[in-house]
């Protein structure tokens, strides 16, 4: 019999944490971060970490794993929910998967095959040293004219993302697309996703309201202690809330700079969430647009009570 697993996806700031707490604590679940980067250590006012207090009580897995200068993929990342899935339903709990890293949770609630060739040390030698001698910008570009569709998935400054992509088409000549476009949509749980979605002015207002939550919480600290401890190329470090803050510890840039582009990138990243979760998975939407999410939570209850009693 499969395992039940619901999952809460959505953009940014629109109230999954809130949510999931509430469903946890009406039917005894757990639950498992679905963000790629809550796995790292020390990285928690840019993540919106959940605190202790907002746990009320309620077990999370998935959060502070690794340290930032340790690599985590994709498919890290199934093996890890599927473990925790497993150790959470032989309790008799309910296993409740929540958070926005489309790509991860795809992979963590489908069967989600990842390329079985040994890895190519040769090729990700070349590739990693054309970077040093000529930059990221010309390999982003090549895969951009190989394989467009998965270059929109990757950030220009992810060099090891971009060159995982490369280095798939030079060992298999198949593209990174390709495989993702293959894989099998039948998922090996019992599974109800639900979706959290908003007006998207009202959206935006609540992430810049949410950056500048996280400036007063001390984010800019927060990043400056990993710079300083040698992170700032890491993969870690990669992720929105982060990045941003580089060129201002260089002094390239200002500081409200840097924050008007976190701002700006978090919305933008809202954007590709949403359309990722609306394309690739099926997703029961709710609107949280008008009022607070307690005003919803009645209804999704009430529709979760036939899944959790099937």
């Amino acid at each position: 019999m499969k395992n039940k697993v619901i999952a809460i996806v959505g953009p940014t700031a629109v109230g999954k944490t809130k949510l999931s707490i509430e469903i946890a604590k009406h039917y005894d679940g757990e639950i498992i971060s679905g963000d790629s980067m809550q796995i790292y250590k020390g990285m928690d006012i840019g993540t919106a970490k959940v605190t202790s207090d907002e746990m009320q009580g309620v077990p999370h897995y998935m959060i502070d794993l690794k340290h930032p200068d340790e690599s985590f993929s994709v498919a890290d990342f199934k093996q890890y929910v599927a473990h925790y899935i497993e150790t959470i339903s032989a309790k008799h709990k309910l296993p409740i998967l929540v958070g926005g890293s489309g790509l991860y949770v795809q992979a963590a609630l489908y069967n989600y095959n990842f390329s079985t060739y040994q890895r190519n040390d040769e090729v990700v030698a070349k590739l990693n040293k054309e970077i040093e001698t000529n930059g990221i910008e010309p390999l982003y570009k090549r895969l951009q004219a190989l394989d467009p569709l998965q270059a929109k998935k990757i950030h220009p400054n992810n060099h090891r993302r971009v060159v995982r992509a490369l280095e798939i088409y030079e060992t298999t000549g198949k593209r990174m697309s390709d495989y993702e476009q293959q894989q099998d949509k039948q998922s090996p749980y019992h599974l109800k996703i639900i979706g959290l979605q908003m007006n998207r002015a009202e959206l935006y207002e609540r992430i810049n309201q949410r950056v500048d939550i996280m400036i007063d919480k001390g984010l800019v600290e927060e990043v400056y202690r990993l710079y300083k401890c040698g992170y700032a190329n890491e993969q870690s470090m990669q992720a929105i809330g982060y990045k941003e803050f580089i060129p201002y510890f260089t002094g390239e840039i200002p500081l409200n700079e840097a924050i008007a582009t976190l701002k700006q990138n978090s919305r933008r990243y809202a954007k590709r969430q949403y359309t990722w979760f609306r394309n690739k998975m099926d997703v029961a939407w709710y609107d949280v647009s008008s009022g607070t999410i307690d005003e919803k939570l009645r209804n999704i209850l009430a529709d979760l009570a036939g899944f959790t009693q099937s």
